[in-house]
């Protein structure tokens, strides 16, 4: 069986460039380890920090920003680090050709219930600067910490998926994923449907009338509250995942992180044959304006991220 190493030293890609995905990768195998034992450990609960975003840190969060501190500062190839844990980029004292942004530990909320989180990261080109398109990613990946854990990578042109064995290595198990074109599943939080604009509202009416309504179909509705989670499924079997601009998020863009949430699951998608908008404009096309900048964020299935698209097409 193919293992992480041997794929990436198969890609056509710069082999420093490999090595930050390795360094990721290999950060992501000690913060599995830790969230194995951690209720054992008594590493749960709350750290008694916030982040920028104003949300508290639980013990994990900063232990896996740490781990994974620890493993790019090692790698001469990285010279800077964006975290969601992080208020400030990190400018480390390598002179390396890459930077990282990344969400150490996604779902960190999910933790007290073993629900699967996730490390969620994209590598850009340190040169060009902090805020790039997403459309200028080199690679994006995600870890899926659940029943198994999951490596979930791409360099822009395909999907692959990898497993953690035993041993703490990662096993190729799926190449050149893609997301299904059409699905009846769709993934958004209906508690927030009081905030919603008419887009999302008349979506969302239209799945929930199944086979009477103007999509002809019926829908299920799949929520996990960890956009690693949902993500995965879709990437598995198809489906949309909605979080878009609202009346409570508007004043801040939206929910989640462009640099390190939106881009790298949009890359992600996209090159599974998926789509991704903010319901106004491509996700990737988006120009930062700061590296904790909040977006609107719908992506996956083609025909239904189109059907939502021609939602807001209609003003």
């Amino acid at each position: 069986m193919t293992n992480l190493a041997q794929w990436l030293a198969d890609q056509p890609v710069d082999p420093k460039l490999a090595s930050v995905v390795a360094s990721m990768a290999a950060a992501s195998v000690e913060i599995a380890r830790v969230l194995r034992t951690a209720p054992i450990s008594g590493q749960t609960g709350l750290a008694g920090q916030t982040n920028v975003q104003g949300e508290a840190q639980k013990a994990l969060d900063v232990i896996s920003n740490d781990l994974v501190v620890k493993h790019l500062e090692r790698n001469a190839e990285v010279s800077i680090l964006v975290s969601e844990e992080l208020d400030e980029a990190v400018h480390f004292s390598n002179q390396g050709a890459y930077l990282v942004a990344t969400d150490p530990l996604d779902g960190s909320s999910n933790l007290d219930v073993n629900v699967t989180v996730g490390t969620i990261f994209s590598v850009l080109d340190a040169t060009a600067g902090l805020l790039q398109k997403g459309s200028a990613q080199l690679a994006a990946g995600y870890a899926a910490y659940g029943p198994a854990t999951s490596l979930v990578l791409s360099f822009g042109q395909s999907v692959s998926v990898f497993t953690l064995d035993e041993g703490g290595d990662w096993v190729l198990t799926a190449e050149g994923l893609r997301v299904a074109e059409a699905s009846g599943e769709y993934a958004i939080n209906t508690a927030r449907e009081r905030f919603w604009d008419a887009a999302t509202r008349g979506y969302v009416e239209e799945n929930v009338a199944g086979e009477t309504g103007a999509a002809g179909k019926r829908y299920n509705m799949r929520w996990v509250g960890s956009m690693v989670a949902d993500i995965h499924r879709i990437l598995m079997r198809g489906g949309i995942f909605l979080y878009p601009l609202d009346s409570e998020t508007a004043a801040k863009g939206g929910r989640l992180r462009l640099l390190y949430e939106a881009n790298p699951m949009a890359l992600l998608v996209e090159a599974a044959g998926g789509r991704s908008t903010t319901g106004h404009e491509s996700i990737l096309e988006m120009m930062p304006t700061g590296i904790h900048q909040r977006v609107p964020v719908i992506l996956g299935s083609a025909e239904e991220v189109a059907r939502v698209e021609a939602w807001y097409a209609r003003g």
